[in-house]
């Protein structure tokens, strides 16, 4: 930055990306010149005589202020002077694409039928969950909501590599839970109805162990995309809840749920807008018969196109669960029956190894990035600022134009909160998400004016 220049000096600055800082300066002289150098400077003649030889463009006139001519960046003679319009134009950053960190919440029905799924739990979340997501790369949080197992019940006791119990201290669990870098477990009893009821109570109520004082809410992090797993043979039955075992109970308890939990927190579950969360529903539904299969059960999950359905699974089942069915239908989550563990030989192995993959597949690229810090000394002309997404196909660089907020938002188009953030807008977000290789740019121009 330049300060205390001579009077009637003004400059025009600009640092282009792997450009050295360009100045150009001019003023009036004091002494003609007849004959001046080729670019810049400034020549005349202020007391009447004739002029000496001056660094300007134009020869000095006796009794008259000769000006200099064009202003020169780069030494080329066809340079023109540099303007509002042209200062700082160009520059660019290149903006990271990242997928977004994932928690996932279990909430495990802790009634006495539950022995074999909560068995084919702890047999398989560290192991055909955990192991998959972290060797994908995404970030991530197991959050558990179920009783934590002291003794020989029925509740739950998670082992390392998640938590922080050894392998093979399940056998003589301690009295709490042991918690880990990517696992916490809010020590809490359900019993066979009260799922939702339990979920929404926990939030914000203290856990009996000190480790949650503010409730699960406090390992929830709000750029993370939440994915919530209930498991459970029953249906819902508590408070203002009750989904009759029936379709149209169902949908409607899940429009009940969704509202309920998106009013906790938006920040953390998102608007009925733009979601912020998947339910994946493992309840004692029938299995999935596709057409064309003979009517056989398969492991495959019911995908969230197929509606509500009241068939029960066997054996195992007392209520299909349509509650939780309604909320993965809602979410885009999936569905699987809770009967494969209490079949011969039945594992959960596929069901948690198909979530883990959803979950990788719902980590998808954040839509928001950092405003770039400009060149030093300069300062963004928000006005300028453009995103420039090059799809990794090779198809041709998309430019999207800005909105004033989001409530402008179109296909497109992206907004920038506070001179800080910059959001791509929901549909332009679904773009770039569908290209998690595409590469994303950041345009701008830098405001001009007089030194400071």
């Amino acid at each position: 930055m330049i300060k205390s220049l001579p009077p009637g000096v003004f400059y025009v600055a600009c640092a282009l990306s792997g450009a050295s800082l360009m100045m150009a300066a001019c003023s009036t002289g004091n002494s003609g010149g007849t004959a001046g150098t080729p670019f810049g400077g400034v020549g005349g003649a202020t007391d009447g005589g004739a002029g000496t030889s001056g660094a300007g463009g134009g020869a000095g006139t006796a009794g008259t202020t000769g000006v200099g001519g064009g202003i020169n960046l780069d030494g080329a003679a066809s340079d023109g002077p540099v303007t509002d319009a042209t200062a700082c134009a160009n520059e660019s950053a290149e903006a990271t694409l990242v997928k977004k960190p994932v928690d996932i919440l279990f909430v495990i029905d802790n009634s006495c039928s539950m022995r074999n799924e909560i068995g084919q739990v702890e047999a398989n979340i560290s192991t055909n969950f955990a192991n998959i997501i972290e060797a994908s790369g995404v970030d991530y949080r197991v959050i558990m909501l179920s009783r934590h197992r002291t003794g020989s019940g029925i509740d739950i006791c998670v082992e390392a590599p998640l938590s922080g119990i050894p392998a093979g201290g399940c056998a003589s669990p301690p009295g709490a839970p042991v918690n880990g870098p990517r696992y916490f477990h809010y020590d809490q009893f359900i019993n066979s109805h009260d799922t939702l009821c339990v979920t929404l109570d926990t939030f914000s109520s203290p856990d009996p162990h000190g480790f949650a004082p503010t409730g699960w809410q406090g390992w929830l992090r709000e750029e993370a995309f939440k994915v919530i797993v209930p498991i459970t043979d029953d249906g819902v039955r508590c408070d203002s809840f009750d989904d009759g075992d029936n379709v149209g109970g169902g949908t409607t308890v899940a429009g009940q749920f969704d509202t309920a939990l998106l009013g906790l927190s938006p920040a953390q579950f998102g608007t009925a807008a733009e979601r912020n969360y998947q339910w994946y529903s493992i309840v004692a539904l029938q299995d999935f018969n596709p057409t064309g299969n003979g009517g056989q059960p398969t492991t495959d999950a019911w995908p969230p196109t197929d509606p509500v359905t009241s068939d029960r699974c066997t054996p195992g089942s007392a209520g299909p669960g349509t509650g939780y069915q309604g909320l993965s239908v809602l979410t885009g989550g999936l569905r699987y029956p809770t009967c494969w563990a209490d079949r011969p030989g039945g594992t959960f192995d596929v069901i948690f190894q198909k979530i883990a993959e959803g979950v990788i597949a719902g980590a998808q690229v954040a839509c928001e990035f950092d405003v770039p810090e400009p060149p030093m000394g300069e300062e963004i002309d928000f006005e300028t600022v453009k995103v420039e997404y090059t799809p990794s196909d090779g198809s041709p660089a998309q430019t999207f134009d800005p909105v004033p907020d989001v409530t402008q938002c179109a296909p497109g188009k992206f907004y920038i909160e506070n001179e800080q953030k910059i959001f791509l807008c929901p549909d332009t977000c679904t773009t770039v998400q569908a290209d998690d290789a595409a590469k994303i740019g950041i345009l701008f121009g830098c405001k001009t004016g007089p030194a400071q």
